[in-house]
């Protein structure tokens, strides 16, 4: 077994609705999960993207908790934001979602770069 194959919540497990989309607290529960894999790639490299990581996470889950029925999907909260006009602001569950996944991109390519043989860590990065 691995790190990933014993995680408690996987986004690989997440069902998406299907027009509705993606479940906010299983999607945030997944975020969470991934956390301590940044610990273990190296807490003083990885220190920042943690940080980042995890401020975008609960940027997204104190919008989340304002109105869990409201907010039960992603799309309904950049909806919300986008028809408040929000959406652009600093520090908005929008732009913390867009670094979130832009964090999830960069960490899937690392790992990737990992998996393929890279054992020199500047070079994956």
């Amino acid at each position: 077994p691995t790190f990933f194959s014993v995680m408690s919540n996987r986004f690989s497990d997440i069902e998406l609705r299907e027009e509705e989309g993606i479940p906010t607290e299983e999607f945030l529960e997944s975020c969470y999960a991934i956390v301590p894999v940044l610990d273990k790639l190296g807490p003083t490299v990885f220190a920042p993207v943690k940080m980042d990581f995890v401020g975008n996470i609960k940027k997204i889950n104190q919008k989340f908790i304002t109105n869990k029925e409201e907010f039960d999907t992603l799309q309904k909260i950049v909806l919300h934001e986008v028809n408040a006009g929000v959406a652009q602001v600093r520090n908005s569950a929008t732009e913390a979602l867009l670094w979130l996944k832009r964090g999830l991109k960069f960490l899937k390519g690392f790992l990737t770069e990992v998996k393929n043989g890279e054992k020199n860590i500047q070079t994956a990065l």
